[in-house]
Parts: C-alpha cells; structure tokens; sequence
C-alpha cells in the first residue's frame, strides 16, 4: 500500500496531516524558511546557503528576497538567474520548475495543492497536487497566483493581479482573472 508521501508524489488523493513522515518535511522546512526569513539581508551568503537547504535544486545565480514560504522545499527547482520579490509563496506538494531568467513581482505564490470539491471528501482531509512549470525568460507582474498543473512557456509575460489556471503558451501577454493570452511577443 502506498504512503501517503508516495500518493502526494503521484498526485493522487492523499492526506497531509496523517503521514507523520510528511509533517516532520513540513516542520523542517518551515524551520528553515524562519531562520532564512530571519537572517539579516546583508549576509547575502548565508542566506544563498540557506535556500539551497531548502530547495531542491539550483543553477547558478539565484536570489528571493524575505520573506519566502514553501511547505516541502525538495519540489522546487530554480534555473539560473532566478529572481524572486518579498512574499513569495510556494505550496509545493508536486514539483514547481522555474526556468532560466524568471523575475518574480512580489506577494506571489504558486499553489501546486488543490482539494476536492466534494465536500464529504474534502471534509475527510484530503488533497492532491499538479505540478507548475514556468519556462525561459519570464516575468511574472506583482500579486500573481499560479495554480497547479499550469505551464508557463518561454518569454512569457503575466501581468499584475493574474490567476493563472491554463496553460500560458510561448511568446505572449497574459493577464486576468483567469488569465488569458493577450498578445504575442517576438521570440
């Protein structure tokens, strides 16, 4: 029978508050995210080593400005020249991908859980999660939330307050609620 871990991997339905195995990741990430949140923002080192307890993979230069939550930290994946705004939030209980040169507005988040909307089953506590993937030289505008199971694709741009539920396709404009492909842009 599988773990309620191996359940929330595959995407399944699965709950997060019965596994002790997936409360102890949580409360040792949280524990990671407050000492980084609370590390003065001029040591720039010890923050960098900091995130990368926390995340699961880096390339190169990256940098998210305090304050930063996630609730597993082994699902996110940052390209080279990531740069994230105060108040991002990553609920990421499926992998979250950030390509190469994405800029990240601030009061983001990324919300890769979902819940049924069943009630009886939502009720029984539990939740699925649908990875996010953002691509190549993107920026995402200020108050965006990205929602799981989306992939945004290269040279793409989100504007400002956005809820992203779609896919968003390579070279364009989006924004709304939900957002919605307004323009190309030249590749």
């Amino acid at each position: 029978m599988p773990t309620e871990k191996e359940k929330m991997l595959k995407g399944e339905l699965y709950n997060a508050n019965y596994d002790k195995s997936l409360i102890e990741e949580r409360t040792k990430c949280k524990m990671l995210c407050f000492q980084y949140n609370t590390t003065s923002p001029e040591k720039f080192d010890q923050r960098k080593e900091l995130i990368k307890k926390i995340v699961g993979k880096t390339k190169g230069e990256f940098l998210i400005e305090q304050p930063f939550v996630c609730d597993y930290g082994y699902n996110i994946e940052l390209g080279e020249n990531f740069y994230s705004n105060h108040n991002l939030i990553i609920l990421d209980c499926a992998k979250v991908t950030f390509g190469d040169n994405v800029f990240v507005a601030p009061n983001c988040g990324f919300y890769t859980a979902s819940h049924p909307l069943d009630y009886k089953t939502r009720n029984e506590g539990l939740e699925y999660a649908k990875p996010i993937r953002v691509g190549n030289n993107v920026w995402i505008g200020g108050n965006v939330v990205v929602l799981g199971g989306v992939t945004i694709g290269n040279n793409v741009v989100i504007g400002a307050g956005s809820v992203v539920t779609k896919d968003i396709p390579d070279n364009s404009v989006a924004f709304g609620v939900p957002a919605k492909k307004i323009k190309d842009l030249q590749p």
